[in-house]
């Protein structure tokens, strides 16, 4: 994708100095993302590109009708994001626009297969259209896991390769979103070749989902299409991803947080133009509280990265692997979006500038985003079965005594990687008894699609102690996920969430329900982030006092459900083998 100017003579005139820009920034200590050097400069826009950056502090003013003075400032490209889920920060496009320009972020490649996977392509529509008019840009990557695993979950639509065509004539979309059925890929599955195909013949690029490091699967993988891969939670892995010719997108997300890792390993190579910097899922309280990508900025600065080189993997390669080639940078014929910092350390944001304009400065917004309504954003989406009391129960194929039954493992309190193991039960009375295994918790997945299917189960070490947990938050399909350590507190969580079109439910025997509405899907409020953040914050005490240790423990229950993360999971259809792609019983003997 590239930007043209509307008038491209007056641009090269405005190069040559034979017409007066519209803006000029001087004094400034100008940082070259192209040769890592910093240098005075002065930079001239005009209609919203760059036309020339000339060296030296100081403007001539009978070429620009507004100079503005730096301070000194560094003057850096605005930052891009390659790889970011809008819904996983829990707000509307608009929304999250006012929330993190004020911290340099001026692009996203954004992929709404979160949304997408509730309500389809009105969905994808509705996040490319609601992103108008803004003062950042929002790019659309086509979903290709509507759902993440065909077979393995139900979710409230299904992508093919006319899927893609259509989309792809969204003015906005740039590639196909994280291909995350990495298996379909490597064995030549022809519904993915399909969509690979439909994308090459679209010109889109091909972003990648890839969480393992068998050598031989990635190598099938990146021959099928996929040029990235944000999925990479060790250097080793992110070296072998390198040496393969793919991209890693180091994440620092609200789930994920794997820029150490990834950079104590790829700082001994001598090239890192493949590395660049992301956030995935990014909640809003995380967002108000410790910034956007400032913060992943930060976070590779402090475990050794120079700034400057850290800079470039939020800027210009990100913008060249989503084949954005006038963004990223700041450079006659660009995109003239870019920031003033105070430092290339914690990268203070004083100004920011998109498309020529002051959109930003000290952390507050200077331009008016319009309010939009969205006939999407009232819909119900809460299409669940009738729920009793009962249900929350778990039938057993015994009366009394022991049975073994098929446990989700997780063997980390922060990481979402999860294993299965074969342990015995007690049984009461027909029903798998947990009461004195403080470390177990019944689940529960309800379709909220209108399928009409339903799972149960046992899970170690997701970290509730007593209550219920309830989300529709439950990556990719987002159906209705409760953990629970008894059945009634599970009841009254879901038939809250029911109650409110979706959202985050905490309840504890005798205390007040904790609800965090989430209406626009189940997966969005409309909020603004400071309002939407306090309830965050009251949901995560809420955790808390639930027993619920983790740093940031809303985030736990998310991927519970996520059929491509090894190596196994639960869907609405049941304990996933994600290698093997294949559902097993709740009870392996019975």
């Amino acid at each position: 994708m590239k930007l043209y100017p509307k008038d491209r003579r007056a641009l090269l005139e405005a190069a040559m100095g034979r017409r007066p820009c519209d803006l000029a920034v001087e004094n400034v200590r100008f940082v070259n993302v192209f040769t890592g050097e910093i240098y005075p400069a002065v930079v001239y826009v005009l209609d919203g590109f760059v036309a020339y950056v000339e060296e030296g502090g100081r403007a001539d003013p009978a070429l620009a009708h507004q100079v503005v003075d730096g301070q000194g400032a560094y003057l850096t490209p605005g930052f891009v994001d390659p790889h970011i889920h809008i819904e996983s920060t829990m707000l509307t496009p608009r929304a999250f626009a006012a929330a993190v320009v004020p911290h340099g972020t001026t692009t996203v490649v954004t992929d709404p297969h979160e949304i997408a996977n509730v309500l389809g392509e009105q969905a994808v529509v509705y996040m490319h259209d609601a992103a108008e008019d803004l003062p950042m840009r929002q790019l659309v990557d086509i979903p290709s896991c509507v759902p993440a695993v065909p077979g393995l979950e139900n979710s409230g639509a299904e992508f093919d390769a006319g899927t893609v065509h259509r989309l792809a004539k969204l003015p906005r979309v740039t590639g196909l979103a994280e291909v995350m059925d990495f298996l379909a890929v490597a064995q030549g599955e022809q519904r993915m070749l399909d969509m690979l195909d439909a994308a090459q013949q679209e010109g889109l690029y091909v972003q990648g989902h890839v969480p393992v490091s068998d050598k031989r699967l990635l190598s099938a993988y990146a021959i099928g299409g996929p040029t990235t891969c944000h999925e990479t939670r060790e250097g080793e892995d992110a070296v072998s991803k390198l040496r393969l010719g793919l991209r890693i997108d180091a994440r620092e997300s609200s789930i994920a947080k794997d820029v150490e890792k990834i950079y104590s390993q790829v700082r001994r190579l001598r090239y890192l133009d493949r590395v660049s910097l992301c956030t995935d899922d990014r909640e809003a309280h995380d967002i108000l509280e410790n910034g956007h990508m400032d913060n992943a900025l930060r976070k590779a600065v402090a475990c050794g990265m120079d700034g400057v080189d850290a800079l470039r993997c939020a800027t210009l390669h990100p913008a060249l692997e989503s084949g954005l080639s006038n963004l990223g940078a700041v450079a006659p014929g660009y995109a003239a979006d870019f920031l003033l910092l105070e430092d290339l350390k914690d990268f203070r944001v004083r100004a920011v500038y998109y498309g020529g304009r002051l959109v930003a400065r000290d952390g507050v917004l200077t331009q008016e985003i319009t309010p939009k309504t969205f006939a999407l954003e009232q819909m119900d989406t809460m299409r669940v079965p009738p729920l009793k009391r009962e249900d929350f129960d778990i039938a057993a194929p015994v009366e009394q005594g022991v049975v073994k039954v098929n446990v989700l493992h997780f063997a980390e309190l922060e990481k979402s990687n999860t294993t299965r193991c074969v342990e015995e039960i007690p049984v009461r009375d027909g029903k798998l008894d947990l009461s004195q295994q403080p470390d177990l918790c019944y689940v529960k997945i309800v379709n909220r699609h209108g399928k009409g299917t339903v799972c149960s189960g046992v899970t170690r070490g997701f970290g509730l102690k007593e209550g219920a947990f309830a989300s529709t938050v439950s990556h990719d399909s987002h159906n209705l996920c409760v953990v629970y350590r008894d059945a009634d507190s599970a009841y009254e969580a879901c038939r809250a969430l029911v109650a409110c079109r979706g959202g985050m439910c905490c309840a504890m025997p005798g205390q007040q329900t904790v609800t965090l509405p989430l209406p626009v899907a189940g997966l969005m409020s409309t909020l603004p982030c400071g309002e939407l953040a306090r309830q965050v914050g009251e949901m995560k005490q809420a955790l808390r006092r639930a027993g619920m240790p983790q740093s940031n423990p809303l985030v736990r229950i998310v991927t519970m459900a996520l059929p491509v993360i090894p190596e196994a999971k639960y869907t609405d259809l049941g304990l996933v083998d994600v290698y093997a792609k294949k559902v097993l019983p709740l009870f392996p003997e019975a």
